[in-house]
């Protein structure tokens, strides 16, 4: 039997010896790789930081000692240290193990973060209000280097240095988030690693410091822990890790030392099959190809130039691709910057990080009608990460920014079209959604009317099917199931989803029924907008919104939870004749009496 089968919980480690602790510390690595390796997930994070989290769980005694993971995606070995070993089979699956901190797990996880920068917000708040309290409690809180590039981690520090509660601050600093940390903290750490025994940027803050100590060195660690929790004030512990250690296909991925991973193979790796073509490649390629024709375009990025498709842009033109680290609001002002100073800013971020920025997106570029386009990656249903990264809000966020224009591609042809759109707008920002995905076939346009793409048409059909981005495709399936249904339909695409297109009331007055389709929260989502914006046309045919509820979705696969939300081709067939049935007896007989809109071809 190994070591790791009779560790159920923290203080099973108090019994074991320092080789011992050894010997589980490979145990877990190799856990965690063929666990990781099979379902996908976070394996560099994790394997960086087993000896560091032993440690935690060996010098304060959660759940009664709090301890607060930045990000969280580096939490599977607490995981495993916490009882969940057997749940590891259904990692990131739907009603499997989360893989992040989630409260209904367990009393060990106390918060369900995983956008950056936040521990120590959270830190300071609960050690403050256990001091108000008198309670003995430790707060502890573990954040990256590359977490501490964010804001809020430096508006959280300002204030925990004058804070009555005490938080102990680990530092795991593995020079990376994705790629290596950028910016003068980067530059900072390094030279503590080199020796430095002067005051530094902690203690200037009033702050105390320890190490920098080898993360990878339980004792170390402990030790280090141990002087930190007797400590009089908040201390930060400087512990130094190297991301994806153990694990030599890690350790020599120099992109992100194997950071996220979908289904590999342990011992190299690499893909067990083909991943296909996704719509990240997609924008990857294009964006370079604009590059050539635009030389004023700037490529920017919080720190994720690879996973947002900035890599190859940043390749070809390095002076004209910017890395501000985790700092979603600043990467948004700064390109606000850019663009008075006579650039055009590209902004790659996952549509779920957009959220932390829209104040930005309001304020400081469209209140001055800025040319900055935003490129919101994984838009919609992610998948396995869960509700923090879902990209369900973008579309109802940004409905409510004056002047702000949204296109939502259908597939690589669009994306392309609508980029290049996009980029040649001067007159203030634009977006460009696409979701977590392969890109799929070609959707071809029978007809472009008013810069509304027509998919699909048929004589007097009572339904208008309005398609949003990459909804295209189950929208035109579902119109097949409609039609042996005996149910016709039109299917468009609107291309710029925010604001509502005027021609597409046209298409509605023309139609019984008119039911979107969308990726995002239905309140407030392209739906309401279109309902609305019928409703002012004084356009009768009623609306139907197809799209998420405003809720929090658990983690799963993005068909299935499709799916489960009637997103799929057969959801959208029933919700159709659902609608259908409510509409007068005589509707087929008005409907061909009725002149539809002409429609003009598309260009050549």
């Amino acid at each position: 039997m190994s070591l790791l089968d009779d560790v159920n919980e923290p203080a099973d480690l108090d019994r074991l010896t320092r080789d011992q602790l050894g010997l589980l510390a490979s145990e877990i690595r190799e856990f965690l790789v063929e666990a990781v390796c099979r379902r996908g997930g976070h394996l560099g994070p994790n394997l960086g930081v087993v000896e560091l989290t032993l440690a935690l769980h060996r010098v304060f005694r959660s759940p009664h000692d709090r301890i607060i993971f930045d990000t969280g995606h580096q939490a599977y070995v607490h995981k495993l240290l916490t009882g969940r070993r057997e749940r590891f089979g259904g990692l990131r699956g739907r009603g499997g193990l989360s893989g992040y901190p989630r409260r209904a797990e367990s009393p060990h996880d106390l918060v369900e973060n995983s956008h950056a920068s936040t521990a120590l917000s959270y830190a300071e708040g609960l050690a403050r209000a256990y001091a108000l309290d008198g309670v003995g409690r430790t707060v502890v809180a573990v954040i990256g280097d590359g977490a501490l590039t964010g804001g809020l981690a430096w508006e959280a520090l300002n204030n925990l240095a004058t804070s009555p509660g005490r938080v102990v601050v680990v530092l795991n600093d593995n020079g990376r988030s994705y790629a290596p940390t950028v910016g003068g903290l980067a530059a900072h750490l390094g030279r503590r690693q080199g020796d430095d025994d002067g005051p530094g940027l902690f203690e200037a803050l009033g702050l105390d410091y320890l190490g920098p100590v080898d993360g990878h060195d339980v004792a170390q660690v402990e030790a280090a822990l141990h002087a930190a929790r007797t400590a009089d004030r908040s201390v930060v512990v400087h512990c130094v890790t190297r991301k994806g250690y153990g694990h030599p296909p890690s350790e020599a991925d120099e992109a992100d030392r194997l950071h996220a991973v979908g289904v590999v193979d342990p011992r190299t790796g690499q893909p067990t099959s083909a991943p296909g073509r996704t719509w990240t490649d997609a924008l990857s390629d294009e964006l370079v190809a604009i590059g050539a024709d635009h030389p004023d375009l700037v490529a920017v990025s919080a720190a994720m130039l690879g996973p947002t498709g900035l890599a190859a842009f940043g390749a070809r033109y390095p002076d004209r691709t910017v890395d501000v680290g985790i700092a979603e609001q600043h990467a948004v002002t700064s390109a606000a910057g850019l663009a008075l100073g006579g650039k055009h800013p590209v902004v790659a971020v996952y549509a779920t990080f957009l959220n932390r920025a829209v104040d930005q997106v309001l304020l400081d570029v469209a209140l001055h009608r800025l040319p900055v386009t935003l490129v919101l990656d994984r838009a919609g249903i992610t998948g396995p990460d869960g509700p923090s990264h879902h990209g369900m809000w973008d579309l109802a966020l940004l409905g409510a920014v004056p002047g702000l224009r949204v296109a939502a591609p259908r597939d690589e042809a669009t994306l392309r079209e609508e980029l290049r759109e996009a980029v040649a707008d001067q007159d203030g920002p634009t977006v460009l959604r696409f979701p977590k995905a392969r890109v799929g076939d070609e959707i071809p346009a029978l007809y472009r009317t008013g810069g509304i793409d027509v998919l699909r048409t048929a004589a007097a059909a009572p339904v208008l099917l309005v398609a949003v981005g990459a909804m295209a495709a189950p929208a035109l399936h579902a119109a097949d199931l409609l039609a042996e249904a005996g149910v016709e339909c039109t299917v468009v695409d609107p291309r710029w989803v925010r604001p509502v297109n005027p021609a597409l009331t046209a298409f509605a007055a023309d139609h019984a029924l008119v039911v979107t389709v969308e990726d995002g929260i239905r309140d407030g989502g392209v739906g309401s907008a279109v309902a609305l914006a019928l409703a002012d046309a004084a356009v009768g045919a009623p609306v139907r919104a197809l799209g998420l509820p405003t809720a929090f979705i658990p983690h799963g696969e993005r068909a299935g939870l499709l799916a489960e939300h009637g997103l799929d081709p057969p959801g959208i067939c029933a919700a159709v004749l659902h609608e259908v049935s409510t509409l007068p007896a005589d509707l087929d007989l008005r409907m061909r009496a009725r002149t539809q809109t002409p429609l003009s071809p598309l260009p050549g």
